[in-house]
């Protein structure tokens, strides 16, 4: 009878779990690069663009999903905020155009326009800066936070928590992260889990 060494395999199973987990969600604290993208205006937009910034709410999002057509009118209410306490929102849209003609660039400047978009909406073609931020969903929120120079990840995740039905949110988690890092205060919720549209990556 084979000998099946059940303790080798429970230790890999452990491991590529760690991966996985790992591959999904950026480390605390992770540093990120910046990045210069195509807005809807026709111009490119870098962090570096932004030299008052005391770190920024980047949105991954994209035009056709059902759940990020939810928060237009939450994220011009972001950026309007927090603009004016050099916290900008950038929103991106990192989606196979190949898959979602949607959320092709032309698309994108049609919906900047129709929902009077106040940030900037980027188009992130080659996928690289999802990739670098391991963004999943549309939305996806990240907060980052200069230090020392470097663009670091203090939160990521859900906006809040109540997609549907804004005026049942109980909790607003990027706006109460940001807050706390304005305060200089421990941010209550670092992660959440984002709900909605996958970001397909091609191979």
């Amino acid at each position: 009878m084979k000998y099946i060494n059940y303790n080798f395999i429970f230790s890999n199973l452990i491991l590529l779990f760690s991966l996985f987990k790992w591959s999904f969600h950026p480390i605390e604290d992770a540093v990120v690069p910046d990045f210069n993208l195509l807005n809807t205006t026709g111009k490119f937009v870098s962090l570096k663009d932004y030299p008052d910034a005391k770190g920024f709410i980047i949105v991954f999002t994209c035009n056709h999903c059902p759940f990020a057509k939810l928060y237009p009118s939450r994220l011009n209410s972001l950026n309007k905020k927090y603009t004016a306490l050099n916290v900008p929102l950038i929103a991106i849209s990192s989606t196979d155009t190949t898959q979602y003609e949607d959320d092709s660039y032309a698309k994108m400047i049609e919906k900047a326009t129709t929902e009077k978009f106040n940030f900037p909406y980027l188009y992130d073609g080659n996928q690289n800066v999802a990739k670098s931020y391991n963004a999943q969903k549309t939305p996806h929120a990240f907060i980052i936070w200069k230090n020392k120079g470097q663009w670091v990840v203090k939160y990521n995740g859900a906006i809040d928590d109540n997609g549907a039905e804004p005026e049942k949110v109980q909790q607003h988690y990027v706006a109460d992260a940001v807050d706390a890092l304005l305060s200089r205060k421990p941010i209550k919720t670092k992660e959440t889990k984002s709900i909605g549209c996958q970001i397909h990556f091609r191979k």
